[in-house]
């Protein structure tokens, strides 16, 4: 597959703007792509699932409500380019039930990045585990 567009889910934006000095391979790759000249793209739902991953984080004591804030912020400032339109969730939809997945929302990335026909990246194991032996575009990052 030729791409010019990557596609990231919110697991690896949350690990891309909260990641600590080990965990700089979200920074380096991100770098790597911008470098590249490729195109970050994702569904609008990444901003309402990182939002509350940041907000899980505050309330488990893992960081300080305004560093949630900082957090959000800084994944706002990332230039992602949003896609949410109503045949992206008629086609998520579809990939959910075809994919047997517990939710519909990670049948969104899925499907965005199979219209773009860009690659997909996630930090999250089990979806990869779900899917990956039907869909070769998809990639850990774990």
């Amino acid at each position: 597959m030729t791409t010019t567009k990557i596609c990231v889910d919110a697991s690896f934006i949350v690990r891309r703007v909260s990641a600590e000095i080990t965990e700089s391979r979200y920074r380096d790759l991100w770098d790597e792509w911008l470098n590249s000249g490729y195109e970050i793209v994702a569904p609008t739902l990444i901003y309402y699932e990182a939002s509350n991953a940041f907000h899980r984080m505050s309330l488990a004591g893992q960081i300080s409500a305004e560093r949630a804030v900082d957090f959000m912020e800084s994944a706002s400032d990332l230039g992602i380019t949003l896609y949410g339109d109503r045949s992206l969730h008629q086609t998520a939809l579809n990939l959910a039930s075809t994919l047997r997945l517990p939710a519909s929302y990670d049948a969104h990335y899925l499907a965005l990045a199979q219209e773009l026909s860009a690659l997909f990246y996630t930090a999250d194991k089990r979806l990869f585990n779900a899917v990956s032996s039907s869909i070769n575009w998809v990639h850990l990052i774990a």
